[in-house]
């Protein structure tokens, strides 16, 4: 049996060797929350992301949606290698950007007909960066992501990501079941110490962007949105360790702080993203615990999810990158984050 992220997450956290979770840290961290939440910082729109993403009112808003998370990996390049860039922008805003403009070119990169079947010198065209060498890491498992969810969507979902939605029943729960047990790239799980255990980074994340996108209506209406965890990357941890709600043993720094890049799957490579996730976990939970002591806020435990945080911390690493750069983030090449 395989153990949901929540659970994964608490037995990860419980077991760990490597990684330490500190309760001051998620008291700091979460008083930096409440701070976004009574300014109004902190909301559903607030993410950076969503400059990047398509409008709601856009036909095929979940299908671009989709395309961008089923890419939405492994970006990190070695300190001696070029970054790939597109109009100037890296990382998951140059994916965003290759893609629209893939969009404005005519290029029907978001309709699976067309990527179902794409050839891999077509996506490098698409996705070249500006230098016009640099290209995209992991190109040959890109265009078999693309290829296996294409099929998918045409054969039992009507060529759109939307009928999936639409078949789930406002759940984000049967959503993520969907996605995972549908499309195997999203099938982000490993072993650890004689337990199956589970992340789902993308999968989570695509529900989490589709609630963000299209403003908690509509597609967006979830009525279990509170069951989705944080996305378990390489760089939220950073900001937790920054924050001191995380941190590593001095063996652990050390491999870090020396570049060893982790195997997927490695015991200390689960525990940095198990944990990840039940740092957040307990953030909200704090979070919520202050908003019921202080009534005055006005604020609502609803106003507050996992998802949330998530953004506020990513966004967070993006505005203080020179801060946080002295903070090492563990590197790992997969398909899943």
């Amino acid at each position: 049996m395989t153990l949901s992220p929540k659970e994964s997450a608490k037995l990860i956290a419980r077991l760990a060797k490597h990684v330490i979770i500190e309760e001051e840290g998620v008291k700091n961290a979460a008083c930096s929350i409440l701070e976004g939440l009574k300014d109004h910082s902190i909301h559903s729109g607030s993410f950076s992301q969503k400059d990047f993403h398509p409008k709601p009112d856009n036909p095929r808003a979940a299908d671009w949606i989709f395309i961008l998370d089923t890419l939405n990996f492994s970006f990190w390049v070695d300190e001696e290698s070029r970054r790939w860039t597109v109009n100037g922008q890296s990382g998951y805003f140059g994916l965003c950007t290759a893609i629209k403009k893939a969009i404005d070119a005519g290029i029907p990169i978001i309709d699976p007909k067309y990527y179902s079947v794409i050839k891999k010198e077509e996506f490098e065209k698409i996705f070249l960066s500006d230098d016009g060498i640099t290209k995209i890491p992991l190109i040959n498992e890109r265009v078999h992501n693309l290829h296996e969810a294409g099929q998918v969507l045409l054969k039992k979902y009507q060529g759109t990501f939307a009928e999936c939605i639409k078949s789930c029943g406002r759940s984000a729960q049967k959503l993520l079941k969907l996605i995972v047990d549908e499309f195997e790239s999203y099938r982000d799980e490993a072993d650890y110490q004689g337990y199956r255990v589970s992340f789902y980074k993308r999968a989570q994340i695509l529900v989490g962007d589709i609630w963000a996108c299209f403003k908690e209506k509509g597609l967006g209406e979830f009525n279990d949105i509170e069951s989705i965890t944080m996305f378990a990357d390489y760089r939220v941890p950073q900001v937790l360790v920054h924050f001191g709600a995380m941190r590593y043993n001095n063996p652990f720094m050390d491999k870090l702080n020396s570049n060893i890049e982790l195997t997927n799957g490695s015991e200390e490579e689960v525990e940095i993203r198990g944990c990840s996730i039940e740092v957040v976990e307990r953030i909200r939970d704090e979070v919520k615990d202050l908003i019921q002591r202080y009534p005055d806020l006005k604020l609502k435990e609803s106003d507050v999810n996992s998802i949330l945080i998530d953004h506020f911390l990513w966004d967070y690493r993006r505005r203080h990158a020179e801060e946080l750069d002295s903070i090492p983030y563990h590197k790992t090449r997969t398909i899943y984050y």
